[in-house]
């Protein structure tokens, strides 16, 4: 079911569109892939939305920095300096979190509109990125489907092929706060984290050095505990890349017994703590788990690699599953 959600200043409609099944609801606008709100019950059968979001289109377009809940390419977090090297070519980005580039530069995926398709307890959707989009090599064919499990488990898979060799790194940026997006901070949920490896990061969050063991650090959410703040890092998860999702990740919420689990096919995880959220919603009021090959991997040939070449398809797949106990 989709509806009139808004209208950009070009002229151009935006929609709505709502899914729902097993007591889960998820509205995804066609502005930006955003997952608008997500409706999950507590453990008295209660439902409330879990993700940070507006209410209204102009909610998005007056605060952009935060990303809430949006679709983000090409590249998912940093990349150094706002350049890498290609097949012998050097090739420079939009540093629009100078001295880097992030989220796929000043116009990314989460600040375009992208064509909506209905697919069965889903909805596909599609864009072609062309060539030197923010500075990327190559046309982009892109698609995400977002679609319900028969749990109620919100599954978004994503899929690209290329004319040109380039990079591509994809991810969505939900804000979570299992108490409800407007029950204030949410760093007392508990994480557990199935990572044994962290990356290390600058004064720019640029990953510096080798990653590094948690053992012994406040990295290690290995045994579940209370978040708290102060995070905006890659995890290394123990599994890899992996041809299909396997879970990696539980965020628990004491007060309304809503559990959150996060299953993907990608190597690592950015948490990020929310520090620096501005607007109507204040530091620390969700958390975002987002689920990717690691920053500036383009300039670290010892990353798993983010390059796409032509006759090659991106695939991708992320589920994040509810309970309550």
């Amino acid at each position: 079911m989709s509806e009139h959600f808004g209208t950009l200043s070009d002229g151009t409609r935006i929609h709505r569109w709502t899914l729902e099944r097993a007591g889960v609801r998820v509205r995804v606008l066609s502005y930006g892939g955003i997952v608008q709100s997500l409706q999950v019950p507590d453990r008295d059968g209660h439902p409330a939305d879990v993700v940070l979001g507006f209410a209204d289109l102009d909610g998005y377009l007056t605060h952009p920095g935060p990303y809430l809940g949006a679709l983000i390419g090409r590249y998912a977090n940093r990349i150094a300096g706002g350049r890498f090297p290609l097949d012998g070519l050097t090739y420079a980005l939009d540093r629009n979190n100078a001295p880097n580039s992030l989220h796929g530069g000043e116009r990314g995926f989460d600040k375009r509109v992208w064509e909506v398709t209905p697919v069965e307890h889903g909805v596909r959707l599609s864009r072609v990125s062309p060539h030197g989009e923010e500075g990327f090599p190559g046309r982009l064919d892109v698609s995400a489907t977002y679609t319900l499990d028969a749990d109620g488990a919100l599954r978004i898979a994503y899929e690209a092929v290329t004319d040109a060799p380039t990079v591509v790194n994809m991810t969505n940026h939900s804000y979570f706060n299992l108490a409800g997006a407007q029950a204030g901070s949410a760093g007392g949920h508990e994480l557990r984290l199935a990572a044994s490896r962290f990356t290390p990061v600058d004064a720019d969050l640029i990953p510096a050095g080798a990653p590094a063991e948690v053992a012994g650090t406040r990295f290690d959410f290995r045994e579940a505990r209370k978040v708290g703040a102060g995070y905006d890092h890659n995890f290394v998860l123990d599994k890899g890349v992996t041809g299909s999702a396997q879970e990696v990740a539980e965020l628990y919420d004491p007060s309304t017994g809503r559990a959150l689990t996060v299953a993907t096919t990608e190597p690592g995880l950015q948490l990020y703590t929310a520090d620096h959220l501005t607007g109507p919603f204040a530091p620390g009021d969700g958390i975002a788990l987002e689920t990717q090959h690691f920053p500036d991997s383009p300039n670290r040939p010892e990353f798993p690699s983010t390059v796409l070449r032509p006759g090659e398809v991106f695939r991708s797949e992320t589920v994040y599953g509810f309970s309550a106990r």
